[in-house]
Parts: structure tokens; C-alpha cells; sequence
């Protein structure tokens, strides 16, 4: 399935933009409006880029935070540093591959949760911003030839943006 997905100023312009398309013959099923009054970015399924960052990060920790604890403890172990004399040589070994542990935590954090943050967003980060800033988006699903027919009846209102898609399974 393909999407169209066009930015209106207003609640008037998005209420007409979507009777112009109805009169064009496209489904009402077809038709979406996000923002105030009508659907939410979350109930549309616009991608939260916080969510997906976190869930980036958790899965990264899933292995970064065992494999740093190994890599501490094998550290230790081939150096022979005695970096705490009072826990001993076992101690020191567990100590190692606890601050590995945590650099592991702090790698998944970062560069899981960080650039899931910055790069994992896609288009939907700007959309949620237009629709923070009290604009409307028209949403058309459908093949080719509607988006082509809902394109030409859209652009009468002059959108902001106006942007096609192709759904992707994955």
C-alpha cells in the first residue's frame, strides 16, 4: 500500500482538502486527518522516535552489557593489575568485568539510545513537529492511480509539503 501525505495550515483547508477528495471519487476509507480534533500522531502510527530509541538501547544492553563483563574480567585477567589491593586477585577480576559491565550499559545508551534518537525517527519526527505546531496532515492510502488523482486534487490547496510513500514490510 502507498501513502500521500500532505501539510495544511489549517483545520479548514484540511476539512476541505478531504470533501475535494470525495468529490474526486476516493474512498472516505482511504481519507486520513491527523491533528487537533481528529486522529493523533500515535493513533495513525506515526513511529514516537523516543520509543524506538529506548527499544534500541535495551536491545544493544542485552548484548553489550554481558559481553563488556567478559571483556572486564579478561582485561584483568591478562593484565595482572592489582588495582584494588584489598579485594584480592578474584576480587579484582570481578571488579573488572563489573566496570565492563558498565561501559557496556553506557555503550548501549549511547549509541543505541542516541542514535536511535537521531537517525531512527525517519520523516515521522518532522510530522509530529507540524502537528505540535497546530497544522494538519491529509493521509491517502491507496495504489498508484488514487495517490496521482489525490496529488492533483491536493495541490489546489497549496500545501506546506506534500510527500508520497511506499509502505515497506520489514
Amino acid at each position: 500500500m502507498n501513502y500521500l501525505i500532505a501539510v495544511l495550515p489549517d483545520r479548514i483547508q484540511a476539512e476541505a482538502a478531504s470533501v475535494a477528495l470525495e468529490k474526486e471519487g476516493i474512498p472516505t476509507d482511504r481519507i486520513t486527518i491527523l491533528g487537533r480534533g481528529y486522529k493523533s500522531a500515535d493513533e495513525f502510527g506515526l513511529i514516537d522516535p523516543n520509543e524506538q530509541a529506548a527499544k534500541q538501547a535495551k536491545l544493544m544492553a542485552f548484548w553489550l552489557v554481558p559481553f563488556g563483563f567478559a571483556s572486564g574480567v579478561a582485561f584483568s585477567v591478562l593484565s595482572g593489575l592489582d588495582t584494588f589491593a584489598w579485594a584480592g586477585e578474584i576480587g579484582n577480576h570481578v571488579i573488572g568485568g563489573l566496570l565492563g559491565a558498565v561501559a557496556g550499559g553506557m555503550g548501549s545508551l549511547f549509541a543505541g539510545g542516541g542514535a536511535g534518537l537521531v537517525f531512527g525517527s525517519g520523516d515521522a519526527l518532522p510530522y509530529r513537529n507540524r502537528l505540535n505546531a497546530g497544522k494538519y496532515l491529509i493521509v491517502v492510502k491507496g495504489t498508484d492511480g488514487i495517490l496521482r488523482q489525490a496529488t492533483s486534487v491536493l495541490r489546489r490547496f497549496e500545501p506546506e509539503n506534500i510527500q508520497g510513500y511506499a509502505e515497506t514490510t520489514g
